[in-house]
């Protein structure tokens, strides 16, 4: 009989995207970006640049979101765990986390 401990199981990578409104066209996203990839890097332990990717998405009328694309062990659990933080960050108006799926390779 094989007895597999969860010790020895190595956790997968989950690639994570997380999606961040600002309160109005006129806040500057960069500050955001910026305080909101700290936290990331905090919440996974991970400082490489490789491990988050950034995109600016236009939504309406000026408005634009900060899509952030990262990644984390999966036994992390869940990326909502930041959202209060990030969403407490002055000029955020939401956090959503738009897709999770395990990395190949």
């Amino acid at each position: 009989m094989n007895v597999v401990l969860r010790d020895q199981i190595k956790m997968a990578v989950a690639v994570v995207t997380v999606k961040i409104m600002p309160t109005s066209p006129e806040v500057n996203l960069e500050d955001i970006q910026e305080k909101v990839q700290v936290l990331i890097r905090e919440f996974t332990g991970r400082d490489s640049p490789e491990d988050q990717k950034v995109e600016i998405e236009p939504v309406a009328f000026g408005l634009k979101a900060l899509k952030i694309i990262f990644t984390m062990d999966e036994a992390k659990g869940s990326p909502d765990a930041i959202e209060d933080k990030i969403t407490a960050i002055e000029g955020v108006q939401s956090f959503e986390v738009v897709d999770v799926r395990r990395a190949i390779g």
